[in-house]
């Protein structure tokens, strides 16, 4: 017995199986942006007032700089994974579909790059 209509049947037309992978993903990466937002938050706001070089010694901390490239992978990641389900809802037309998804794609990926360069930068010099 299958739930498939017959004309679904016949067509070979059913779940593309990417679904369920893309609503984990964005739940465990929603889970992990929660502490991470709400240390980063917390500690922008102690370092409100701090001079330059605080702020760099701060960043440079081993722990800071580990938590800080994870906390923007998982930022900019959550982020696209969001932006993609508005995309495949709410833009029609296969062309205008397929060129704002790379757009986005290609967006969020030059962000958390220069993101993570900063941080590393800064952690290593």
């Amino acid at each position: 017995m299958s739930l498939k209509s017959p004309i679904g049947r016949a067509r070979g037309l059913g779940s593309a199986k990417d679904g369920l992978h893309h609503w984990w993903m964005q739940r465990i990466s929603a889970v992990l942006l929660v502490p991470l937002s709400l240390w980063f938050v917390f500690s922008i706001a102690c370092l409100v007032g701090s001079d330059y070089q605080t702020v760099v010694a701060w960043i440079a901390a081993p722990w800071v700089a580990v938590s800080l490239v994870i906390y923007f992978a998982a930022l900019f990641y959550h982020s696209q994974l969001g932006v993609q389900v508005v995309i495949e809802d709410y833009v029609h037309g296969p062309a205008k579909k397929l060129i704002s998804m790379y757009l986005m794609k290609l967006a969020h990926l030059v962000l958390a790059v220069a993101a993570i360069f900063a941080v590393v930068r800064i952690a290593l010099a």
